[in-house]
């Protein structure tokens, strides 16, 4: 006669269930939005000023958007010091690698902002994101090379880790660091074409399955931002021919909205943010034809942006984001 293993012991419940520790885990997923609202408010600054009206309104909702990153990127830094391994952890979940690339590229993004009002703090903060955005990079890569091959499909989030330095050129020519945005410029453009290539071949291969095509609006973002770049580098033709791109894309986007959200309301829809507000930017900086098409984009994004990032906070609290979106605990 053969005994049964003794089935495993599970240890009772506990009870009052047991709180995590503050800030312990949160969710890289609110940074998406976010970085969204800092694009808004960017692209607001830009539109007021080209239709020759108060920049107030713009200035305002530019403090609103840095505060809250400022507050969320805090949040995200106490649960580090409590245990820096949840950062590799984060990263091995597509929620967690385009939260954690958003939340440095959102540093980038808030000191273009912050840099009307304070250059040396602009500096020191552009900095700070460009390195903690490269060292995202490297743990990336490390994990990307651990994982079997199936497991390291191209996907529309590499462009957020790879292709997200882009977002500092602009603060950097602000700051009169001519060279770093052209250098970012030429290095970041051969990477996204490489892989816009990959990501066509793979969607030749393969459609998406529902609850990962709301990050396909991600492809939008590189072309719209190497748009106002090139514009600002004194480049208009290079300039006009990607915000003209952009613009296309997102008509394809917005004539296939049934089927990219097919899956409904998710956290995922926070990839709608960032590109919508980068488009807005990179056409209001053409001008001419593109104006009234940027500003159109603009006041869409004033309604699209704030409601998405509602509701991905407010399931913040609760862990209810952190759930849904396996973020790692500390």
């Amino acid at each position: 006669m053969t005994l049964e293993p003794r089935p495993k012991r599970y240890p009772p419940p506990e009870f009052p269930p047991r709180r995590s520790k503050l800030f312990a885990r949160v969710p890289p997923a609110v940074f998406p939005p976010i970085l969204g609202l800092l694009g808004l408010a960017g692209a607001v600054r830009l539109a007021l000023g080209r239709l020759g009206l108060d920049a107030g309104p713009g200035d305002l909702l530019a403090g609103v958007a840095v505060a809250l990153w400022v507050f969320a990127a805090v949040a995200y830094a106490v649960k580090v010091a409590r245990r820096p391994g949840v950062v590799r952890e984060d990263l091995r979940v597509l929620p967690g690698r385009s939260g954690l690339a958003a939340l440095t590229m959102g540093g980038m993004a808030a000191a273009g902002l912050a840099g009307a009002y304070s250059a040396q703090a602009a500096a020191v903060l552009l900095i700070l994101a460009l390195a903690a955005h490269a060292l995202l990079v490297v743990l990336l890569v490390q994990l990307l090379l651990g994982l079997p091959r199936e497991a390291r499909a191209v996907n529309p989030t590499l462009h957020l880790s790879f292709v997200g330095f882009i977002v500092a050129a602009a603060p950097a020519l602000a700051l009169g660091w001519g060279w770093l945005a052209a250098a970012l410029f030429w290095a970041c453009l051969p990477v996204a074409l490489a892989i816009w290539a990959l990501s066509l071949r793979q969607f030749a291969l393969a459609v998406p399955p529902a609850p990962l095509r709301p990050l396909l609006a991600i492809h939008l973002a590189p072309a719209a931002l190497f748009g106002t770049v090139a514009g600002l580098l004194a480049m208009p033709e290079p300039g006009a021919i990607f915000a003209g791109l952009g613009l296309v894309y997102a008509i394809l986007l917005v004539a296939s909205g049934r089927w990219l959200l097919e899956a409904g309301v998710t956290a995922m829809w926070g990839a709608f943010t960032f590109p919508l507000a980068a488009l807005a930017t990179a056409l209001l900086l053409t001008g001419g034809v593109w104006l009234w098409p940027g500003v159109l984009l603009t006041v869409v994004a004033l309604a699209v942006n704030p409601a998405i990032l509602w509701w991905v906070l407010k399931r913040w609290p609760g862990g209810k984001l952190a759930a849904v979106t396996n973020a790692a605990e500390a």
